[in-house]
C-alpha cells in the first residue's frame, strides 16, 4: 500500500471543509457509511484547526510576554495603551 503525501491544510482551508462536512452532515442524506466517513474527516479538520490556533495563541503569549490581555469590544485610543520607556 502507497503511503499517502498529503500537506496538512491551512486553518482556512480546514476551517471550510469541515464546514462543508457538519453542512453535508445536516441534510441527513448521506449514507451510514458515508456519514461514518465525514464524521472521521470532521474529526481530522477539528483536530487539525484546534492544533493551529494552540500554536497561534503560544505565539501570542510569547508575543505578549507571557500574559494574554484582555481585549475591550470598544475603541482603542492611543491614550489607553501602555507607555514605553523610550517615550
Amino acid at each position: 500500500m502507497a503511503a499517502k503525501s498529503q500537506k496538512t491544510p491551512s486553518f482556512e482551508l480546514a476551517l471550510a471543509e469541515l464546514e462543508q462536512v457538519v453542512a453535508d452532515m445536516e441534510m441527513g442524506k448521506l449514507s451510514l457509511e458515508e456519514t461514518l466517513t465525514a464524521y472521521r474527516r470532521g474529526t481530522e479538520l477539528l483536530n487539525i484547526c484546534r492544533s493551529r490556533l494552540e500554536d497561534v495563541q503560544q505565539q501570542v503569549r510569547i508575543l505578549e510576554g507571557g500574559t494574554l490581555q484582555t481585549f475591550s469590544n470598544g475603541p482603542v485610543f492611543p491614550s489607553d495603551l501602555p507607555m514605553r520607556e523610550n517615550e
